[in-house]
């Protein structure tokens, strides 16, 4: 994950400002990194959802956090994004309506996923329980 630099060249910040403006951008850059991986954890056909991965990355509460990391992702990325779906077992459409939650489904689908007429899919089932923390893996 690369760094954005933050240029400051006739900036009218104080250097405590900069200071922390950096520091934001760094832990971003941190917290998607422990987001990604526990994505990178979850196995073909199964799931985990946005708040079982904040937690597992010792994020609690962040959800949405998720989320946002994971659609920061490049399209060519190689993280399994696709199998991280909200509480209720659904795909979550994005705000650009690319059509995202449809391939989510598609790929889920390929993974031996299976989903019910309205769209949901049983997280009983296919919810990803890791037997250890992500420091052990």
């Amino acid at each position: 994950m690369q760094r954005t630099s933050l240029r400051f060249a006739r900036s009218p910040l104080t250097p405590t400002v900069r200071h922390r403006l950096h520091a934001s951008v760094h832990t971003s850059s941190s917290t998607h990194s422990l987001i990604y991986a526990v994505v990178r954890r979850i196995p073909r056909g199964r799931v985990a959802t946005y708040g079982q991965v904040a937690f597992l990355a010792g994020l609690p509460r962040h959800a949405r956090l998720v989320g946002y990391a994971l659609h920061a992702l490049p399209d060519n990325s190689s993280l399994p994004w696709h199998r991280v779906v909200n509480v209720q077992g659904r795909t979550s459409p994005r705000s650009d309506g690319m059509g995202h939650d449809q391939l989510q489904r598609l790929m889920l689908q390929r993974e031996g996923v299976r989903f019910s007429r309205q769209g949901v899919l049983s997280l009983s089932r296919y919810q990803w329980h890791p037997r250890t923390p992500a420091s052990a893996s």
